[in-house]
């Protein structure tokens, strides 16, 4: 059956950018609403991409989004958001909910100022950024640091994801004796070449057709670099394409069971069903909860080219449900079995990507070329594999998050993390938390606090029944006819 399409007038941007500078976006803080949460209400003409720039400033913030209900149907936008600070405190601090306010309206003007045509606009800070996808094999990052730190390439920020067999880097880089971006396009096509060969140097030739990506550019800072991660693994088929074994498989209804070390089976349920008589499609999630879900999701919505008309999104305690009613960018619904199977394979990896397994170690000591070699190459030592790495630096000061799994799959020992601690200089603390679990950190500070079996943490969140999730169309009205207050 042909799905349904409907097209838009051409409308000139001159014109789009007009109606949104006479009327700005408007952002309400209501902590008297509700006594848990503070309700972030965000008013708006509607264009391209709004709710993910809403989305991601409230991540950027590290704030929780338990609940929320979108709206966008039309030239408005009217989104309410339940949120927390990551501790689960209401937001109080007059400085954040000021910042919070301003953030949306700042961006978008800011935006404006660069594509509108007669504008003078400053030039940005150029960064030399690394990309890569490969697949994931224990030592690779450390081999890769290595070598970056042989030609004098100082990392600043690192942020490593890795998922199904494969894995995803964006490196930025500073040159070490300048301190400023690598630009000598003779010395980027020598470190290009450097860590191309390190890749085919490592290909298992047992693989047909075997991909991976080494890419430099000198660019200012475009596109977000959680959601550049996601387009590099999403131009990536082997990451979302489903594999038996550890991920089991999927069927039509869209469930995908990944079994992590020690945690019982977590589910991930898509399902895409068709809502004719408004023309749109209508795309169910059930998983487990985590912070930054909601990001994720939308993410991959808008680069897959769909648009969110309407939403609506709660969590209960470790569950979390989402409900998108959606239109591809030229107007068509998800009608083939095609494109609703590739859209569900495609959220599965988005939700399950940022969840992988491991004990959590955070590294922060002082800065200095070769850091992010010296740590990877202790981990290699001792037999652990980095699942997933976020570094960055401030001033003379470095910090990494690093999640970490025995490389041969066994437990962990305890007596590897304490060698571990001891060869890293700075401080180092291990906590036993995995990434998609829904339990706090625990920080491990003695040798009885280490899981007493293979992957196995204690307070290990167990799997609530996913039951009935649904939101009655009087509290959507009522939480919407609150916005514009």
């Amino acid at each position: 059956m042909e799905g349904f399409c409907y097209y838009r007038p051409y409308v000139d941007p001159e014109f789009e950018s007009l109606i949104e500078r006479i009327n700005p976006p408007r952002v309400c803080i209501d902590n008297d609403a509700c006594k848990d949460c503070t309700l972030v209400k965000v008013d708006s003409a509607n264009k391209d991409g709004i709710l993910l720039e809403v989305v991601q400033m409230l991540t950027d913030l590290d704030l929780i989004i338990s609940k929320s209900y979108i709206c966008s149907d039309g030239g408005w936008l009217m989104d309410v958001f339940h949120v927390t600070d990551k501790f689960g405190n209401k937001i109080t601090d007059h400085t954040l909910i000021h910042h919070i306010q301003q953030a949306l309206c700042t961006k978008r003007s800011t935006m404006e100022a660069q594509v509108r045509p007669g504008k003078d606009v400053k030039p940005t800070c150029k960064y030399t950024t690394l990309e890569i996808t490969m697949r994931d094999q224990p030592g690779l990052l450390s081999e890769v640091s290595a070598v970056l730190a042989d030609l004098g390439c100082h990392v600043t920020t690192a942020i490593v994801w890795t998922h199904n067999h494969r894995a995803a880097c964006i490196i930025r880089l500073e040159d070490q004796e300048t301190g400023g971006p690598i630009i000598d396009h003779c010395r980027l096509n020598h470190i290009q070449g450097q860590l191309q060969a390190i890749l085919e140097a490592r290909q298992n030739s047992h693989i047909a057709g075997e991909k991976h990506l080494v890419r430099l550019t000198v660019t200012p800072p475009q596109t977000h670099i959680e959601r550049r991660l996601h387009q590099l693994m999403l131009a990536d088929i082997e990451d979302y394409m489903m594999h038996h074994g550890s991920w089991g498989s999927v069927n039509t209804r869209g469930i995908s069971c990944r079994q992590d070390h020690g945690i019982r089976c977590s589910c991930t349920r898509v399902s895409i069903e068709s809502c004719k008589e408004k023309g749109y499609s209508v795309v169910n999630i059930i998983s487990r909860d985590r912070p930054k879900l909601l990001f994720d999701t939308v993410c991959t919505l808008t680069d897959l080219q769909y648009t969110v008309f309407h939403a609506a999104i709660s969590s209960n305690r470790s569950i979390a449900a989402q409900e998108y009613y959606v239109r591809h960018r030229d107007g068509c619904t998800l009608d083939t079995e095609t494109e609703r199977h590739k859209v569900t394979q495609c959220l599965i990896a988005a939700v399950e990507r940022r969840a992988s397994q491991g004990l959590r170690i955070d590294v922060t000591t002082e800065d200095r070329l070769g850091l992010l070699s010296n740590v990877t190459r202790v981990f290699r030592e001792y037999g652990l594999s980095v699942s997933m790495a976020k570094v960055s630096t401030k001033g003379d000061k470095a910090t990494g998050i690093f999640y970490v799994t025995d490389a041969s799959g066994h437990k962990i020992s305890k007596e590897a993390l304490e060698a571990v601690k001891e060869e890293i200089s700075g401080s180092v603390q291990v906590y036993d938390k995995f990434p998609g679990s829904s339990t706090p950190c625990s920080l491990i500070t003695s040798s009885s606090d280490y899981p007493k079996e293979s992957g196995e943490i204690q307070n290990r969140p167990t799997l609530l029944s996913l039951g009935s999730l649904l939101w009655s169309r009087l509290e959507w009205i009522s939480n919407f006819g609150s916005t514009r207050s």
